[in-house]
């Protein structure tokens, strides 16, 4: 007889792929981990192919196994939609959690100020705003939304342009600066992202033109760049939207092109299916601006 796959089989398969090991899929799906194993290891016999190379940094999946998860999502996004559907309040509002992935910089200041009026609107949604510097995957259902500076947002997800993001050197003080020569910033004290943050554009910029200036002042964001540098203790490249509106910085030069990147709203493909994210993600690019 020709194996069949059920929605449970689906189920077991998506999980491990978003988990990464035996015993978090096991913890996901309240089971221990020998029961997954057991799962995982019938289906490959049912079909005649691994899905699933093990080592020692967790359960690979095979392009079957990514194939099989593809189907999961869509099963998933039905199931959400079909329960709201089917469901509904009287009172047309959206329940549920919504993770929403962005960098510490883009929450405070331009997340947070325009995510009140989504929570008035929508009292029962529920938000997780996460910053955390460790990678996150809207594929893998790591988090619903994601707001990021990029220049090339991957191209399995959907997303929105929201703008152009500029920088330019800032200070609490100081004249303006025609041309950024190594003398003359030199003889500034710098503050500048630490070790976490290696690829941002204004530590690639720096490092490529004036590999001599040491900054004197390392920190683990950009908010604390310009808070720093709004203490006096020094200049910083620093987004324009970051000192729009604040007397305590002052702008020392023209932007600098090289630092400049975008601002993406992302989702998954799939989760236009599912009725609180589509709310969210509506919300979001319709009210996310930089200024």
């Amino acid at each position: 007889m020709q194996f069949k796959l059920a929605p449970s089989d689906l189920e077991v398969v998506l999980t491990l792929v978003r988990a990464g090991t035996m015993a978090e899929a096991a913890k996901r799906l309240g089971v221990d981990s020998s029961t997954v194993f057991r799962m995982v290891r019938r289906l490959e016999e049912g079909l005649g192919e691994r899905l699933f190379e093990r080592s020692r940094a967790g359960s690979l999946p095979s392009e079957l196994a990514l194939n099989l998860v593809k189907h999961a999502e869509q099963i998933e996004s039905v199931l959400e939609n079909v329960h709201a559907v089917t469901l509904p309040r009287r009172d047309g509002l959206i329940t549920g959690t919504v993770k929403i992935n962005s960098t510490d910089t883009i929450l405070q200041r331009l997340i947070l100020p325009v995510l009140n009026g989504l929570a008035t609107r929508q009292p029962l949604l529920q938000f997780v705003l996460d910053t955390s510097n460790q990678k996150v995957s809207l594929s893998n259902g790591d988090t619903d939304i994601a707001v990021r500076a990029t220049m090339q947002p991957p191209d399995h997800l959907i997303g929105k342009c929201l703008g152009r993001i500029r920088v330019a050197l800032f200070g609490s003080g100081g004249d303006y600066i025609p041309t950024l020569s190594t003398a003359d910033l030199a003889r500034f004290t710098w503050i500048a992202p630490d070790d976490d943050l290696p690829g941002h554009p204004s530590v690639l910029w720096r490092k490529r033109h004036h590999p001599s200036i040491t900054p004197r002042y390392k920190v683990n964001s950009i908010v604390s760049v310009t808070e720093a540098i709004a203490a006096g203790l020094g200049v910083g490249l620093i987004p324009l939207f970051l000192a729009h509106e604040r007397t305590d910085l002052i702008q020392l030069s023209d932007p600098v092109d090289e630092c400049d990147t975008q601002l993406w709203l992302l989702r998954h493909p799939e989760s236009r299916y599912i009725p609180k994210v589509s709310t969210v993600y509506s919300y979001l690019a319709e009210h996310l601006t930089l200024p």
